[in-house]
């Protein structure tokens, strides 16, 4: 064997490479979907941070109601989507299933369905807006309801794709569950 700074080793031409070990696919995707689950949630958070400081403003009138308006219903129950982000959080240091498939219910609940009902119950004033160009709520002098809408399409991209590599996650540490009862 060759030292860092020193010859290689006789009779290699660096080639013998191929029957190192290598570490399996199913922890490669592991690793590579926890990372994208992580800047996911990171996102959420962002996002929940948003409506969270939208909402105090508004209920504790910080600014004129010309400046911010109050918030939708749909927002309230949407705070509670903080709750299957940190059931994620803490799946991945052992890689606890319980808790991953948790989260997942849990998004579904918690963030998809205020979602769902965010946009049925923003519907009549966007069709308002698009028809007589009247809105009736503001933020900062742009329509609450195209704001929100904005981060209604934020946040189901959001969630979509942290379920969508929930699954994968999940499957990958089933593989790796299974080829281990195998042995």
């Amino acid at each position: 064997m060759a030292s860092r700074a020193g010859p290689r080793a006789a009779g290699t031409d660096g080639s013998d490479y191929r029957h190192r070990e290598r570490v399996a696919s199913h922890y490669q995707m592991s690793v590579t979907f926890k990372t994208e689950i992580k800047r996911l949630i990171y996102i959420h958070i962002g996002l929940w941070l948003l409506l969270a400081a939208q909402m105090c403003v508004g209920h504790l009138k910080l600014l004129s109601y010309d400046q911010v308006a109050m918030p939708y219903q749909w927002e309230y129950p949407y705070l509670l989507s903080i709750v299957p982000s940190g059931f994620g959080l803490l799946s991945f240091p052992r890689n606890n299933i319980s808790y991953l498939v948790l989260s997942m219910i849990s998004t579904g609940l918690f963030s998809i369905a205020p979602l769902i009902y965010g946009t049925m119950e923003m519907f009549p004033a966007a069709q308002q807006l698009y028809l007589h160009g009247k809105a009736y709520r503001v933020i900062f002098g742009i329509s609450a309801v195209s704001i929100m809408y904005l981060v209604l399409v934020v946040a189901v991209q959001v969630h979509g794709w942290q379920l969508y590599y929930s699954k994968k996650l999940l499957d990958s540490w089933f593989t790796s569950t299974q080829e281990k009862k195998r042995k």
